[in-house]
């Protein structure tokens, strides 16, 4: 464990737990809710909590891995202490890298869905959302490169406002339901069938996306032992219950057409049987707040993910420079993010996201049950973690091949691209070497 002398810069549980909630609770449920709602039906809250047991179970690997190898690398540490410095640990970290981009393109797209309804600009809503996504992105990058402490201050106050509304919502809701006709879709008639309900916790896996985050700053969290394994416990479990409570009031206030028809921005709607268009304008004001706060994190995040990875010898050397004073990272991922957010919809994005986290989920178990021993955890709560992820990677892979073949093409080929470009890349270091 690193020793931290300045006991000002050492995180308390209270701020450990912040970090795991602001990193799910980001635009994820905002991009993914009607997206989960078009697949699972009245289903839904059974799809995100099934999602959340999965994302419970790789908490576990994640905090015995936190408590031994306390690194501000996270992930990228866990996966090379578990294989190594080779192409697979390099080409796995390389996907965690674009993984975070994706999910940057899912929130930028929740932005883009979310803004024209308070501003229209052109009375093209199609493309008034990529005017605001680019404009987010170029923003938040702006903003990345003028301060990281301005990013770190937007993140803090977000986080607040956010949970303030979303459990304003959830309360004003669930007393909505009383005598709502539309709480009848929730009955078990209602639910999709099971591979449906099983493929819709996979596309919104996305939404628990984050709790990793937590790993970053293990080196600086007090009483580590009691408060690592209490931050990510507490953090996912409050999601788990957040999002579940949300999917009921949701599905329970608005038919499923209506629900279809406002899919990028069902949240939002949800809130107008209860509030009428303030409650409208306020889940929509608290949805630009969630992505744009997410967007400013999660471009911090990935630009320190490719500086690792390239510290590590598993990208270019180069990646290590510095542009305006902060990692070239941080331009390439905001370049590939207006790329991706503008280029593909949003479902072949959440669908892309999720596979990718299950796949790196998937291989954090697996360094958690291979280590066992060494990080002192049990060996059956990783195991099932890894084939969970796993058979949900290739179930989810399998079933949206039909109805979302983009999807499963973009994650296929970033796959075969991160292994592809790291054996290229260890073959040209390894000449070089023997010159």
């Amino acid at each position: 464990m690193k020793n931290n002398t300045n006991s000002n810069a050492k995180i308390s549980l209270r701020e450990a737990i912040s970090i795991g909630i602001g990193g799910m609770v980001g635009g994820g449920i905002f991009a993914v809710l009607g997206l989960a709602v078009s697949l699972a039906q009245g289903g839904t809250p059974i799809a995100f909590l099934f999602a959340g047991i999965i994302a419970s179970l790789t908490a576990y690997s994640y905090s015995k891995l936190s408590l031994a190898f306390p690194d501000r690398g996270g992930t990228v540490k866990f996966i090379n202490q578990g294989f190594g410095k080779t192409v697979f640990s390099g080409a796995i970290n390389n996907l965690l890298w674009v993984s975070y981009i994706i999910m940057l393109s899912l929130y930028a797209s929740a932005f883009g869905s979310y803004a024209p309804n308070l501003f229209e600009i052109t009375g093209d809503s199609s493309l008034d959302s990529h005017v605001y996504l680019s404009g987010i992105i170029i923003i938040a990058t702006i903003i990345n490169y003028y301060s990281i402490a301005v990013v770190s201050r937007i993140e803090s106050y977000a986080v607040i406002i956010k949970l303030i509304i979303l459990l304003g919502f959830i309360v004003v809701g669930l007393y909505g339901l009383f005598g709502n006709p539309n709480v009848e879709q929730l009955s078990v008639s209602n639910w999709e069938s099971p591979l449906l309900l099983l493929t819709g916790w996979m596309v919104i896996f996305v939404a628990y996306e984050g709790f990793e985050l937590i790993a970053n700053a293990a080196p600086d969290i007090i009483n580590p032992e009691i408060n690592i394994p209490k931050a990510y416990n507490y953090s996912v479990w409050f999601v788990v219950f957040l999002y579940v409570i949300i999917a009921i009031v949701t599905v329970g206030s608005l038919p499923f057409e209506t629900i279809a028809k406002a899919e990028d921005y069902v949240l939002a709607e949800a809130a107008k049987p209860m509030l009428g268009k303030v409650g409208f304008t306020i889940i929509t004001v608290a949805a630009l707040i969630s992505t744009f706060s997410a967007i400013n994190a999660s471009l911090y995040g990935g630009s320190r993910v490719s500086f690792e990875v390239a510290e590590d010898d598993e990208l270019p050397h180069h990646l290590t420079s510095k542009l305006w004073n902060q990692p070239i990272g941080l331009l390439i991922t905001a370049v590939l993010t207006l790329l991706i957010a503008n280029t593909l919809e949003l479902e072949s994005i959440s669908t892309a996201g999720s596979a990718g986290f299950l796949l790196i989920f998937a291989i954090v178990n697996y360094v958690a049950f291979k280590l066992s021993n060494q990080i002192k955890g049990k060996k059956l709560i990783p195991l099932i973690g890894f084939l969970m992820c796993s058979i949900a990677f290739v179930t989810l892979i399998i079933q949206q091949f039909q109805s979302n073949l983009v999807g499963v093409v973009v994650i296929l080929a970033i796959i075969f691209g991160c292994f592809a470009f790291e054996y290229l890349y260890k073959k040209q270091e390894s000449i070089k070497k023997n010159i």
